[in-house]
């Protein structure tokens, strides 16, 4: 998995991302989707903020990256697990 790698490659190779591998699919479903959602909304109140940084003459260019990547991780991450669902609703068949 490209996290899997992401995980090694960054050095979290300590944390307890392999466990996710072995928990329950609707466990990892609700896990993801939450942590999708709740990523999701804070990039996009962050690009938000950095546009009204970009208004009031501040530097916004590093912050409103950050927002695009934790908006964009979201996005990612929610969709991960929306088709996780669905593989697990098409294997029951």
């Amino acid at each position: 998995m490209p996290f899997g790698l992401l995980v090694h490659v960054a050095g979290l190779h300590y944390l307890p991302f392999k466990k996710i591998k072995n928990m329950s699919q609707k466990y990892r479903w609700l896990l993801q989707s939450t942590l999708g959602l709740v990523l999701t909304g804070a990039g996009l109140s962050m690009a938000i903020d950095a546009g009204f940084e970009k208004f009031a003459g501040n530097p916004w260019v590093i912050y409103g990256t950050i927002a695009l990547i934790v908006f964009n991780s979201g996005i990612c991450i929610t969709i991960d697990a929306g088709l996780a669902n669905l593989k697990t609703h098409f294997q029951k068949d």
